[in-house]
């Protein structure tokens, strides 16, 4: 999988940067639409979670990264 939780998380961190910049702050349009986007993919992981958990999964979707010695 191309994209991963750390993208988004990289993602979201760059558009508070863009709100805070003094000089050339981001459109609020703009940063509400990434907000909006963002709950989306989270709302999706939260699904993908549920799967995992109900399938038994042990590798989860690819999304999150899961250190599998952490879970033993």
């Amino acid at each position: 999988m191309k994209n991963k939780i750390e993208d988004l998380r990289n993602h979201l961190f760059v558009t508070i940067e863009g709100l805070l910049d003094p000089d050339k702050p981001m459109e609020l349009d703009r940063a509400k639409v990434v907000a909006e986007v963002a709950q989306v993919m989270i709302n999706s992981a939260k699904v993908e979670v549920d799967m995992v958990k109900a399938l038994g999964a042990a590798d989860g979707s690819g999304f999150m990264q899961i250190d599998q010695g952490r879970l033993k």
